[in-house]
């Protein structure tokens, strides 16, 4: 069914595969809505988007994402407020992150208000897709890639922007353990560290499958030059509380500035917990456990809300945080962040941006 009353052109898919679905038990990243939005940039411009049916691509072979890695994305969600509407969480921070992502690695920028319109439709024609359930949520994936059909190392001219959701549980199901990488590398300083492209995580894949064969689930990354200090997770940010302080690493041209990190360290000023964004070494972090003082650590992004980790591996041995049920400041941010994203408390900073 073609629909001509939107910015976009719309087209319909004629079946829903949504009832195939089942809500209560979805595992992250496998399940699809039933729509995409899709964009191409060409000879220097953006044309008319349009929504089609979640299909797969038609691509050349020699496509030069596939060659030359000219390829960024984001990570956003959507959530089910209390009154049954629909509401997206910071994506104006993910947008302005996405065309930074687009700046470093040489593609063109998103249009904002293109962007916005493009999620607002998008989910408001896929807005059953939503979970109810409150440990849920639509996990928004927009995506740019190059897609010239050529084979030469040069920024590509023609770009492909798609957007598709999909529902999600909970990204980790159980407290999480990680190793201190001090051998591999995440980001270099001058690299492409603080973008989210995507062969950041290809580079991060044979560390982390070595440290899931010595039984963690996830890496706590070090600095390039030094491997000394603690930089982020595999797949979010970190923070620790130590001697009562929840103390965040900081951002760099090697660490990525995340949604969640930010709005974690707003709400912990606005309840009053003592917090710091700074450098913090292996070698702080490993005393502060030998002594007792290394109370809570715990990831935040935007597909891992708030993790508790239950283990982190030193090179001299595995420090086993206390009991996550005696914990006071991770669960406050997580009830915290709760309450916005799911329209149970004060939006104060207008985070929420309604579908």
């Amino acid at each position: 069914m073609l629909i001509k009353d939107s910015t976009f052109e719309i087209n319909l898919s004629n079946t829903s595969s949504i009832s195939q679905v089942n809500f209560d038990d979805i595992t992250f990243g496998k399940v699809f809505s039933d729509h995409m939005f899709v964009m191409d940039f060409v000879d220097g411009e953006w044309k008319r988007g349009s929504i089609e049916p979640f299909a797969p691509l038609t691509i050349s072979p020699s496509t030069m994402a596939l060659h030359y890695g000219q390829s960024i994305f984001e990570g956003m969600k959507a959530y089910r407020q209390t009154d049954g509407s629909v509401s997206m969480f910071r994506p104006g921070a993910n947008i302005s992150r996405f065309n930074l992502s687009a700046q470093r690695m040489c593609m063109p920028s998103v249009p904002e208000d293109i962007f916005m319109q493009a999620l607002v439709e998008l989910i408001g024609v896929d807005e059953a897709w939503v979970p109810n359930d409150p440990q849920s949520s639509l996990y928004i994936r927009p995506l740019l890639f190059a897609t010239d059909s050529h084979v030469g190392v040069r920024p590509s001219h023609s770009y492909k922007f798609i957007i598709f959701t999909c529902p999600v549980g909970q990204y980790y199901s159980k407290p999480v353990s990680v190793k201190v990488e001090t051998e591999f590398t995440r980001a270099a300083s001058g690299g492409t560290g603080a973008a989210k492209a995507a062969g950041n995580y290809a580079a991060a894949m044979l560390p982390t499958k070595l440290a899931n064969e010595q039984g963690y689930d996830q890496l706590l990354w070090t600095d390039a030059k030094t491997h000394s200090f603690i930089e982020e997770c595999g797949t979010m940010n970190v923070a620790f509380v130590i001697d009562g302080k929840m103390i965040i690493p900081s951002t760099s041209d090697t660490v990525l500035a995340g949604i969640t990190r930010n709005s974690a360290i707003t709400l912990a000023q606005d309840l009053g917990i003592d917090v710091e964004s700074r450098i913090i070494s292996v070698k702080e972090l490993e005393e502060a456990a030998k002594a007792g003082l290394l109370h809570e650590a715990f990831g935040l992004g935007t597909a891992a809300t708030v993790s508790v980790m239950s283990t982190i591996g030193f090179a001299d041995g595995d420090y086993l945080l206390p009991d996550a049920a005696s914990w006071s400041v991770a669960p406050q941010i997580k009830a915290a962040l709760d309450s916005v994203r799911l329209g149970t408390g004060e939006d104060k900073h207008g985070w929420n941006i309604p579908v």
